[in-house]
């Protein structure tokens, strides 16, 4: 299992937020090129990119966006991409990969679409409040099972699934593992992990559950991880 630090973006700076909440802001960084570089020098070999502005309509950060990938290595960006036309100018940018997420989930013909033009290069994001699916930034929750969206994309030939528990999100109080296991046996995809990850032994028992890539924020921002000892030994 590879770990993988979270770069969010909001209003040209790099946030943590609490529970998938605007108002619950406790980390921000004014230069996240600089944050990005750094996450780099401790030797993650993968960047997680999110506009947060783009994903729920206050504004954009793809001048940001377009400066991190240009680092170089394995960035996969998302945040309010609902269109081809962004899906084809982050990879042409050089993204290893585009994360979609509300239109996806709400707009499966679409999703169908773009992973097929694109196969391998999109990852949907399903990120959840227990096992209801929330869109557009946390602000709409959807019908939907999460164990049965993610058992309808395995016919997709997508990179791979990622799964964001937002009540755990920011909170360090643990993965919902019991939720990642279950979506690890469900999915034919790899599973990508997100949400309250606290200590060495939550990313341990994550890979034991065969999830393939755990994303980072809280835990790395607020240095209750070591980033150099997690990315020595989650990195592959």
């Amino acid at each position: 299992m590879i770990a993988v630090p979270a770069v969010d973006l909001r209003d040209g700076a790099c946030v943590q937020l609490v529970g998938g909440s605007y108002e619950n802001e406790r980390v921000r960084l004014d230069d996240p090129v600089a944050v990005a570089k750094d996450w780099r020098a401790q030797g993650f070999p993968r960047l997680h990119v999110v506009d947060l502005d783009a994903a729920t309509g206050r504004g954009s950060n793809a001048a940001i966006v377009e400066r991190i990938i240009q680092l170089g290595g394995d960035v996969q960006v998302g945040g309010g991409v609902r269109d081809e036309a962004r899906v084809k100018a982050l990879l042409g940018a050089g993204a290893a990969r585009v994360v979609v997420g509300t239109r996806a989930l709400e707009d499966s013909a679409w999703l169908e679409q773009m992973a097929k033009a694109h196969p391998g290069k999109v990852v949907v994001a399903a990120d959840v409040r227990g096992r209801n699916i929330v869109t557009r930034g946390w602000e709409k929750t959807l019908p939907l099972d999460v164990g049965q969206v993610v058992e309808t994309l395995n016919a997709l030939p997508l990179a791979a699934v990622m799964i964001t528990a937002v009540h755990r999100e920011g909170q360090m109080a643990g993965t919902d593992l019991p939720l990642m296991a279950e979506l690890a046996r469900t999915s034919k995809h790899p599973v990508q992990a997100s949400g309250g990850i606290a200590t060495l032994e939550d990313l341990r028992a994550l890979s034991r559950a065969g999830i393939s890539a755990a994303i980072l924020g809280m835990a790395l921002y607020t240095r209750a991880l070591d980033g150099r000892a997690v990315a020595q030994e989650f990195s592959s």
